[in-house]
């Protein structure tokens, strides 16, 4: 289900919505109690809005759903995980500034998108 541009992840939903999904995903896992969460929110807030259309934002409550973060080693929260193509490609422990996250995805987006002479070779 998604609230403003992000989506509600739970364990069972986790494969379908960000291992299989077409474009990258940024996952949010926190919880309710935890300070630097609730600090974090407004900036992945911003990030689903200002990169919506090339990236996904997910949350996951980490005490309603616990077997996908000891899945993927989440130990402290806040904990960001980029995934592309299935895989972790950026890891993030604690609460970052909206600069160094936005840095961080674009790194991989950029890196991810595909040259625009790539159509025009293959056409040939």
């Amino acid at each position: 289900m998604a609230v403003d541009g992000i989506i509600e992840l739970t364990d069972a939903s986790f494969d379908s919505d960000v291992l299989k999904s077409g474009e990258p995903v940024l996952v949010d896992f926190w919880a309710a109690w935890c300070g630097p969460c609730r600090a974090l929110a407004p900036i992945v807030d911003e990030i689903a809005t200002s990169y919506r259309g090339r990236l996904k934002v997910g949350k996951m409550d980490v005490d309603k759903h616990n077997a996908t973060p000891q899945r993927y080693g989440v130990r402290g929260i806040p904990t960001l995980l980029l995934f592309q193509n299935g895989q972790v490609k950026e890891q993030i422990v604690g609460w970052v500034s909206k600069e160094n996250l936005t840095n961080a995805i674009d790194k991989h987006l950029t890196a991810a998108a595909p040259s625009p002479a790539a159509p025009l070779s293959e056409a040939r």
